[in-house]
């Protein structure tokens, strides 16, 4: 078996596209050989990402800007998908924006617009994508978080938590009804990944204690260790995988 290409002809929808993960994914999902469909809130990433697939010899094509807590948006991008390559075999719901207040400070538009755009966004496109999942016997993988498991000393994560653990809560309950179409669901849980939003993190010593210094790599992980394990999950690979989370971590959780 060519693992290389565990993912040829596999349609493989990846959402927040233009972002770290999302882009290593994006970039990973091709080279293994699947047609990938991107969106994202953002043009300018989302195109980028776009162009760096296609000089890598992937197929690829995007929808954005795209506001996927519009379930109107949500179908669009399934149609275009289905309008392109088919149908759709991976849905990997990547994408989200939170918004961060301890909770003295947490007023209602905050905790709102953070289980809006990290939460209901992922119930949104799922729906939406779950016909087409079935008639494929696809697979789901969603982004969870560290911050479901574990709350962070500095992180002012209420809202975050909160729609992170339903990220997971959900994903346990697609599986289950899934389970009767063929359809897997799983997610992973990141820890600290080295992004530009979170490379601050290694200026400040407070921060890189907590935040690195809790890991037994002693170091950020790379978008590209989150996107290899994305990849196993949508692979026929872990064919008996369904229900789980995966920390990519660097092992916070054991310790």
């Amino acid at each position: 078996m060519d693992l290389t290409q565990r993912l040829a002809g596999k349609t493989c929808i990846v959402t927040g596209s233009g972002g770290s993960i999302g882009r290593a994914t994006c970039l990973r999902f091709a080279a293994e050989g699947a047609n990938v469909v991107g969106c994202d809130i953002a043009p300018a990433g989302a195109e980028e990402t776009v162009r760096l697939v296609a000089e890598a010899g992937g197929s690829m094509i995007s929808v954005h800007p795209a506001d996927l807590t519009d379930k109107a948006e949500c179908e669009r991008l399934v149609q275009a998908a289905v309008e392109r390559f088919g149908g759709i075999d991976v849905l990997f719901n990547n994408g989200a924006m939170a918004y961060f207040a301890w909770i003295e400070e947490m007023d209602d538009d905050t905790w709102s617009k953070t289980i809006n755009q990290e939460l209901d966004l992922v119930f949104l496109l799922t729906r939406a994508a779950w016909g087409e999942l079935k008639k494929s016997q696809g697979c789901i993988v969603n982004t969870a978080s560290l911050s479901a498991w574990a709350g962070i000393e500095l992180l002012p994560g209420l809202a975050h938590t909160a729609a992170k653990g339903g990220v997971l809560a959900m994903t346990r309950q697609l599986a289950m009804e899934g389970r009767k179409h063929g359809v897997r669901a799983n997610s992973v849980s990141p820890g600290t990944i080295e992004t530009n939003q979170t490379r601050f993190i290694l200026e400040d010593p407070e921060w890189t204690r907590i935040q690195v210094g809790r890991a037994m790599m002693n170091r950020m992980g790379q978008p590209e260790e989150v996107a290899s394990v994305v990849a196993f999950l949508a692979s026929a690979d872990a064919s008996y995988v369904t229900g789980a989370d995966v920390a990519v971590d660097g092992g916070v959780r054991c310790w």
